[in-house]
C-alpha cells in the first residue's frame, strides 16, 4: 500500500513540476510591461537590442530649462497622430546641455544660424554659410557645437552626418584639437594631423575616409591647409558630411590650388570662418560666398559687372551723385542676398564681459637722421616715377619696404647704406660718428624713442605686461637689444618657433607669477588664435597693408579672461608712408564695414587716386591722416567738440578723440611719453565706464 502511495505522490509531484515550469515559461515569454498607465519610458539612450514602442524621442529634453532647441517638429493633431507612421515622426533637435550651458546669448544665436544654413533651412538647396564674427566672440566653440549636434542627431532621430573635417592654418591644428577636448571632454576622439611622413598621413586619411556607420570612432578630422592640399586626393575619394574652413579668407582667390582642392570635395555642407571676409576687394568676397553656396551671386563675371564695379565706383571720393546712388542700390541688393548666409557680430558684444579697451593711434615725428635719409632716398630712387596708374611693381615694392624699415629705425637700412644700394648712395655720412648696430640707440628713431618711454613708465608705475608686435623679424631683433639694455625679461614668438613650444611659451607668459614683462610677436607668425591675456598693453609698432593682420594681432590681449583695462598703441611715423598705409587700411575697412557690417554712412575719405601720393614726405604736419579727414570738430588742430555720443573705437576715425597735445589723453603712460616724439594722437574706448581708468 505504501509503495502505491509513493508512486502516486511521485507522479503528482512530477505533474505539478511540469505545470509550474509551463507557467513560468509563459510569464517569461511575455514582454515586460510597466504597471503605470500611459508610461512611455525615459528619453535617454536606447538599451542595446530593444526597440521601444510608441513615438520616437529626441536625444535631449527640449523642455529642460535653458535648452537650446535647433529644430521643433510641427504639432500633430490627434487625428494625424493616429494616421502617421510612428517610425517617421520627426523629433526635436536639442543642443547637448553640456554645451548649451556654457554658450553665451550671441553664441546660441550663432549655433542656430549655422544649423539652419547647413541643413538648407535658410536657403533651400544651399548648405553653406560664412561665420564672420570679429575676434574673441567664440567662433570655435560655436562650430564645435554645430559639429557635435550634426554628428549625434537630426529630426529623423539619427545622426545628420557621419564625419566632419576642420581645415585650419597649421598653427591652429593643435588649438582646435585642444578646444574639442576642452568642450566635449572625451565624448569624442578627433584625429588631428600636424606632422608625419607622406605614407603615414595618407594611411590615416584613408582610414578616416573609410569609417562608416552610426558610431564612427574618429568622426572629426583636423588638418592644416598645407597638408590638405598635398593629400587632397585621399580625401576626395569619399564624402564628408561637413567641412569647416578656419581663417577662411585664405580662400579669397578661386584660382589657387587650395581653393580648387577644397571645392572638389564631396561635401555640400560648408562653413567658412573669417573675422575679416573682405581684405582687398569685392571679387575676393565673391570667392568666399561662391565657395560656401555656389551660384547665389552668379558667375565671377556676372558678379563683377553687376555688383563690384558699380559699388567701387560709387564709393570713390570722386564719384558723381548718380554713381553713388547706383553703388548704394547694388550694395543693398548684395547685402540682402549675402545676409541669408553670413552672420557678423562685432566685438562690442564683448563689452558686457570684458574690461574697457583704450585704442590709440600715435603719430611720432621722425628724428633728424630719419628725415634726412628719407628725403635722400626719395631724391635718388625716384619711386614716384615707378608708380604707374596706382599699380605697384617690383621696384616700388622694394622702395616701400626700405621706407617702412627706415621709419622703424635707421639701423634696419644701415647695411643698404654700407653697400650704397639705390637710394642710399652717400647715406653713410649722415650717421653719427662711431655709429654701430650692436647697440639699439632709441634716440635715432622717433617711434623707438616713444616705445622706450612707454616701456619704462609702464614698468616703473604698474605691474602691467606688454605685447610688442612688428611685421619684421629685424625689428624684433631691435626690441631684444632694447630689452637687454634695459634689463627687461622677455619672450619672443616668430615663425621659427614650433607649434608645441609656442603653446608652452604662451601659457607661461599668461601666468601671473611669470617674471616676463614683454612678449614679442611677429604679426605674420602668430597673429591668429593666440590668447595673451597675461598682458594688457599692446604696441603695434608698424602698420600692415592688410588691416586683417593688424586687427588679428591687436586682438591678442582684449579677449575672454582679461581682467584689466587694455591699452592698444598703434605707432605711425608722422607724414610718412606709414600714415599712407594706415589710410589705405581705413579705405579697406570702410569697404568691409559697408558690405559686411552694413554701416552705410562710413565716411568716404580716401580716393584711390590718392595712393599716388604714397612716397610724399610731409614734414610740416602733425598728422597727415588728421589733415585728410577734414575734421569739423577741431579748430587749429585742437578738438573743440567731443566725439559723437554712442561712438567708440569701432567707429570711423573722424569720430575719435583728436589730441594735438597731451592734455586730452586718458592714458597716463602715453602722457608721460608725449614729449619724447609724439605729434598727434587719435584715441577712443571700446565702451562706456572709461572714467576713473587706472
Amino acid at each position: 500500500m505504501l509503495s502505491v502511495d509513493l508512486s502516486r505522490w511521485s507522479y503528482e509531484n512530477k505533474f505539478h513540476t511540469l505545470e509550474n515550469e509551463a507557467f513560468i515559461r509563459s510569464i517569461l515569454s511575455k514582454p515586460f510591461k510597466v504597471p503605470i498607465p500611459n508610461y512611455k519610458g525615459p528619453t535617454g539612450l536606447r538599451a542595446l537590442g530593444i526597440k521601444r514602442a510608441g513615438l520616437r524621442s529626441p536625444l535631449h529634453d527640449p523642455f529642460e530649462e535653458g535648452a537650446l532647441v535647433l529644430y521643433e517638429p510641427p504639432l500633430l493633431s490627434a487625428h494625424e497622430q493616429l494616421k502617421i507612421d510612428k517610425d517617421k515622426v520627426p523629433v526635436h533637435v536639442v543642443v547637448d546641455p553640456v554645451l548649451s550651458r556654457v554658450l553665451r546669448p550671441h553664441q546660441r544665436e550663432g549655433v542656430k544660424f549655422l544649423w539652419d544654413c547647413v541643413t538648407s533651412r535658410r536657403i533651400p538647396g544651399s548648405h553653406g554659410c560664412i561665420m564672420a564674427d570679429e575676434m574673441g566672440l567664440g567662433k570655435t566653440l560655436q562650430c564645435i557645437t554645430l559639429m557635435w549636434t550634426l554628428l549625434r542627431q537630426s529630426p529623423d532621430c539619427k545622426p545628420e552626418i557621419e564625419k566632419a573635417m576642420v581645415v585650419s592654418p597649421s598653427s591652429l591644428v593643435r588649438n582646435w584639437y585642444n578646444e574639442v577636448e576642452k568642450w566635449l571632454g572625451g565624448r569624442i576622439q578627433p584625429l588631428a594631423i600636424d606632422g608625419g611622413s607622406k605614407e603615414e598621413i595618407d594611411r590615416k586619411l584613408v582610414g578616416f575616409m573609410n569609417q562608416r556607420g552610426l558610431r564612427v570612432p574618429s568622426p572629426i578630422l583636423i588638418i592644416s591647409y598645407e597638408t590638405f592640399r598635398l593629400h587632397a586626393e585621399a580625401l576626395q575619394k569619399g564624402s564628408v558630411g561637413l567641412v569647416i574652413c578656419d581663417e577662411g579668407h585664405r580662400l579669397k582667390n578661386s584660382e589657387n590650388q587650395t581653393y580648387q582642392a577644397l571645392n572638389s570635395l564631396n561635401t555640400p555642407r560648408r562653413v567658412l570662418i573669417s573675422g575679416t571676409p573682405i581684405q582687398n576687394d569685392l571679387l575676393e568676397y565673391f570667392s568666399l560666398v561662391h565657395f560656401v553656396n555656389s551660384g547665389i551671386l552668379g558667375t565671377a563675371q556676372e558678379f563683377k559687372r553687376h555688383f563690384e564695379l558699380p559699388i567701387l565706383k560709387g564709393r570713390d571720393a570722386d564719384a558723381s551723385e548718380a554713381e553713388r546712388q547706383k553703388g548704394e542700390e547694388r550694395l543693398k541688393e548684395l547685402i540682402s542676398i549675402v545676409n541669408r548666409c553670413l552672420i557678423r557680430r562685432t566685438s562690442d558684444i564683448l563689452s558686457k564681459y570684458l574690461p574697457v579697451k583704450i585704442e590709440q593711434v600715435v603719430c611720432c615725428r621722425l628724428t633728424p637722421l630719419q628725415a634726412e635719409l628719407y628725403k635722400n632716398f626719395l631724391k635718388q630712387a625716384k619711386p614716384v616715377e615707378e608708380l604707374k596708374e596706382g599699380k605697384i611693381n617690383v621696384s616700388s615694392l622694394s622702395s616701400i619696404t626700405s621706407l617702412k624699415k627706415l621709419c622703424n629705425h635707421p639701423a634696419l637700412i644701415y647695411d643698404k647704406c654700407v653697400e650704397e644700394e639705390e637710394g642710399f648712395m652717400g647715406a653713410l655720412d649722415l650717421f653719427p660718428a662711431g655709429y654701430s648696430t650692436k647697440s639699439v640707440e632709441p634716440q635715432l628713431s622717433g617711434k623707438m624713442l616713444v616705445l622706450d618711454y612707454i616701456l619704462a613708465v609702464t614698468k616703473s608705475t604698474s605691474n602691467d605686461k606688454v605685447v610688442l608686435v612688428s611685421n619684421y623679424t629685424q625689428t624684433l631683433d631691435l626690441f631684444e637689444k632694447l630689452c637687454r639694455s634695459r634689463r627687461y625679461l622677455y619672450v619672443r614668438l616668430d615663425g621659427t618657433m614650433s607649434i608645441k613650444k609656442r603653446a608652452k611659451v604662451v601659457e607661461r607668459f599668461n601666468s601671473p607669477s611669470s617674471p616676463e614683462f614683454i612678449f614679442m610677436l611677429s604679426s605674420k607668425a602668430g597673429g591668429c588664435g593666440l590668447n595673451l591675456i597675461g598682458a594688457n598693453r599692446l604696441v603695434m609698432f608698424d602698420p600692415d597693408w592688410n588691416p586683417a593682420n593688424d586687427e588679428q594681432a591687436m586682438a591678442r590681449v582684449w579677449r575672454d579672461g582679461q581682467k584689466k583695462t587694455c591699452y592698444i598703441y598703434r605707432l605711425l611715423s608722422t607724414g610718412t608712408i606709414e600714415e599712407k598705409i594706415f589710410q589705405r587700411q581705413t579705405h579697406k575697412k570702410a569697404l568691409s564695414s559697408c558690405v559686411v557690417d552694413e554701416e552705410q554712412d562710413v565716411e568716404r575719405h580716401f580716393s584711390l587716386g590718392e595712393l599716388k601720393e604714397l612716397f610724399a614726405l610731409n614734414e610740416s604736419t602733425t598728422s597727415d591722416t588728421h589733415d585728410k579727414i577734414k575734421c569739423r570738430r577741431c579748430v587749429n588742430g585742437h578738438q573743440v567738440r567731443p566725439p559723437p555720443e554712442g561712438s567708440d573705437c569701432t567707429s570711423d576715425l573722424s569720430q575719435w578723440n583728436h589730441c594735438a597735445d597731451k592734455r586730452g589723453l586718458q592714458d597716463s603712460v602715453l602722457k608721460a611719453a608725449w614729449d619724447a616724439a609724439v605729434t598727434f594722437t587719435f584715441h577712443h574706448h571700446s565702451h562706456e565706464e572709461q572714467r576713473g581708468i587706472p
